[in-house]
């Protein structure tokens, strides 16, 4: 269950806002014996490819420029250039590549979606173990993951609850995030999303009177 979101806002939460995203899971769990866990990370990956693609692409177009180029009033060959002149300019142009490749905007440039999607899905398969969301006592562990960098929300859940919680039902909840960021709205459609996993954990997981441990910290995992 995961989606794409076009753009996200600069500075998306502050202090205030991890507080109320805090306080969002914290009134959802009172609800229920499944655990939440938000997770907000600025990349799910380190795309070294990306560089290294702006830098051969744009060394390329640099050495391509070169060898079509018409100097004063007639065409000349690559000759009539002094080597050094076309082997500064190809590195310069190699450097300049490589740092457009490793800006954010330059990665989602280079690399595909489908590739972004997987780094994604696999961070997110990897931070429901770092967080122990597995080991809930009644697998009922939730992971709302948002990716910064590749502009992806996905959302994992523990086996009790997808056996029971049909994929669309998710796909629903991670729109509402989607839609809350493109509004300009991340930490209310955030906590709009908590909250209506807290309603369908408790619809199918309710407190137990006298036993509704907290497994887990009622917290957001905030990575910079």
């Amino acid at each position: 269950m995961w989606m794409t979101i076009d753009h996200l806002p600069s500075a998306m939460f502050s202090e205030s806002d991890l507080q109320r995203i805090r306080d969002a899971v914290r009134a959802a769990e009172r609800r229920t014996r499944g655990e939440i866990v938000p997770m907000i990370v600025p990349r799910s990956a380190v795309y070294r490819e990306a560089s290294h693609r702006g830098g051969l692409l744009t060394a390329l177009l640099t050495l391509t420029i070169f060898l079509t180029a018409e100097v004063g009033w007639g065409a000349r060959a690559v000759s009539e250039f002094h080597p050094w002149v076309v082997m500064v300019a190809v590195v310069a142009a190699y450097v300049i590549g490589h740092y457009v490749g490793s800006c954010p905007w330059g990665i989602r440039f280079l690399v595909t979606d489908h590739r972004m999607a997987d780094k994604v899905r696999r961070r997110a398969e990897l931070a429901f173990y770092e967080q122990g969301l597995h080991r809930t006592r009644e697998a009922t562990g939730v992971l709302i993951h948002l990716s910064l960098l590749e502009r992806r929300v996905q959302i994992l859940a523990d086996r009790a609850i997808n056996e029971i919680v049909s994929p669309e039902t998710w796909d629903s909840i991670v729109r509402t995030i989607v839609d809350g960021i493109r509004g300009n709205r991340p930490t209310d459609a955030l906590c709009d999303a908590i909250a209506s996993c807290g309603d369908l954990l408790a619809r199918h997981f309710p407190p137990t009177p006298g036993d509704n441990p907290n497994e887990l910290p009622d917290g957001v995992v905030h990575e910079r």
